[in-house]
């Protein structure tokens, strides 16, 4: 027959296995984020080398179409922006799911080692108990013997 601990681990194999995915989800949303706040850096940077470019001399269409284009950026900047916060909530929720999948994963260890333990003690109280009986049947030597 076997234990309780024995029957619980095919759910602690589980628990690990979704523990795992939790944070390879968890590794690959921080990339993400990585990249969406590089990029939107990368935007801002070109934008302020962009608008320090010198004007002097520009003809109006010139001018209109540097304007036009900055204009541009800036809303590109504001779409990164959008997308690094959404992916900021991604990370949130990609946290949470392995913070979550940490804790069932540590509670079902929990409740395996304790019984595991249980079974130690009920083992050697079996084995305390064998002996004493052996020791009761014993006959003590008597006179004569």
């Amino acid at each position: 027959m076997s234990s309780r601990a024995d029957r619980l681990q095919p759910a602690v194999d589980q628990a690990h296995k979704r523990r795992d995915d939790a944070m390879q989800k968890l590794a690959e949303q921080q990339q993400r984020v990585a990249r969406a706040e590089h990029q939107l850096g990368e935007l801002k940077r070109y934008r302020q080398d962009y608008a320090a470019g010198q004007g002097d001399g520009m003809s109006v269409s010139a001018l209109l179409n540097r304007q036009q284009f900055i204009e541009r950026i800036d809303r590109a900047i504001e779409q990164q922006q959008t997308e690094v916060q959404r992916q900021l909530r991604q990370l949130d929720h990609a946290r949470g799911q392995w913070r979550d999948a940490h804790a069932r994963e540590q509670a079902l260890d929990s409740v395996v080692s304790n019984y595991r333990e249980l079974e130690r003690k009920a083992e050697d109280r079996r084995e305390q108990s064998d002996i004493d009986e052996r020791m009761q049947h014993r006959r003590p030597p008597g006179p004569g013997r």
